[in-house]
């Protein structure tokens, strides 16, 4: 029985993407032939449209399935232990020092062949 739901689901599901996609393009193609027209009214359509398109396309299984794991990687960000203010500066300042150092090695490593290389060379 499930199968069956599935597959209803799945053409239906075909359907809501062709609508999505279908007002994705009345926007686009809306926006272009009324050039003309001011700019607030354009982008209120293509808001409305916009949240329409993304209503119908959260209804399909992939939608909902998009709309899970916003909502997991929404919970995992906040058991993410964010490093203090002075953990940040030091870090940034050791890799600040890191770059220089290693910039001034490389360059006093080109300028050495490159005075080896001209000495050759002539």
């Amino acid at each position: 029985m499930n199968s069956k739901v599935t597959s209803e689901g799945s053409k239906f599901d075909g359907l809501k993407w062709l609508l999505v996609i279908s007002l994705v393009a009345a926007g686009v193609v809306g926006n272009s032939i009324y050039a003309d027209q001011s700019l607030f009214y354009r982008v209120v359509v293509l808001l409305v449209l916009m949240a329409v398109a993304g209503f119908v396309a959260l209804q399909t299984e992939k939608g909902k399935g998009f709309f899970s794991l916003f909502k997991e990687a929404k919970a995992e960000i906040r058991k993410v232990v964010w490093p203090t203010r002075q953990e940040t500066t030091q870090t940034t300042l050791m890799v600040v020092v890191a770059v220089l150092v290693i910039g001034l090695f490389l360059w006093g490593l080109d300028s050495l062949l490159s005075w080896l290389v001209s000495g050759v060379i002539g």
